[in-house]
């Protein structure tokens, strides 16, 4: 038979990970590979609320990538729109006193301590610019959007189950690493990165904690650091990280 794991549990696994009281902490996730869990996605967000308390706040991200941008700009709705990256930010972003910020493809939702102002100024333009900025939306990795203000923060990165192909803050990577490119050459096209290659890098290089949070293999560690030990490898030794352009 096998074991059905609790909140009580999940809370005594995400503490051994390294989850503290009052984290910001942004999840990657696979649902299904957590096995099986008494009441669902909504016992696994129990048990992270339980692990950063009061003064916590949970980011997941809850992207419209269906197909095309503009297919994800005319069906984009804040309110209906479902996630498309996994069950559990599904469940999460259904639930009332979540938050989601209006992006017409790379929203995120919040709970908890301030979660509807960290995700209401996602509308803003101010900051770096990236290919999946669009009128009327703001700078998808912006100053005012989720993801800055979780790396500007002091967070950290859960990724439950799941491999460094989900890890969208490598995005942000190649935001920062354009905007130095383009100080020297203003017609510089877009970077794109290879996400496993950077996440084998982080594996050796990087400061993380690994861990069980049920049956899931997990990596917990803090978005600064990952951000800007990426873009100091890319930036000194671009070549072996860089995808071929289409």
């Amino acid at each position: 038979m096998k074991t059905r794991h609790t909140r009580e549990t999940l809370t005594d696994d995400l503490k051994n990970l390294g989850v503290e009281l009052g984290d910001t902490l942004f999840i990657h996730s696979s649902f299904k590979s957590l096995g099986p869990v008494e009441g669902g996605a909504g016992t696994v967000i129990s048990a992270l609320e339980d692990t950063v308390g009061r003064e916590g706040l949970i980011l997941m991200p809850s992207f419209n990538l269906v197909e095309g941008r503009d297919m994800r700009a005319r069906t984009w709705n804040v309110e209906t729109t479902p996630s498309t990256v996994g069950w559990l930010t599904e469940a999460f972003r259904q639930m009332p006193d979540t938050y989601r910020s209006d992006h017409y493809s790379h929203s995120v939702a919040a709970r908890g301590k301030g979660a509807k102002a960290f995700v209401d100024t996602h509308l803003s333009r101010e900051g770096y610019n990236s290919p999946w900025d669009r009128e009327p939306w703001g700078k998808t990795y912006g100053t005012h959007s989720p993801m800055q203000k979780a790396y500007q923060n002091g967070g950290k990165l859960l990724m439950i189950g799941v491999d460094y192909h989900t890890s969208t803050y490598v995005h942000f990577v190649e935001v920062l690493y354009w905007d130095e490119l383009l100080k020297q050459n203003p017609g510089t096209p877009y970077p794109a990165l290879d996400r496993p290659r950077l996440g084998a890098f982080w594996d050796e290089a990087g400061s993380l904690k690994h861990g069980l949070l049920g049956n899931a293999s997990c990596r917990l560690f803090r978005i600064q650091q990952y951000i800007r030990t990426l873009l100091r490898e890319v930036n000194g030794n671009p070549a072996p990280y860089l995808r071929p352009r289409a």
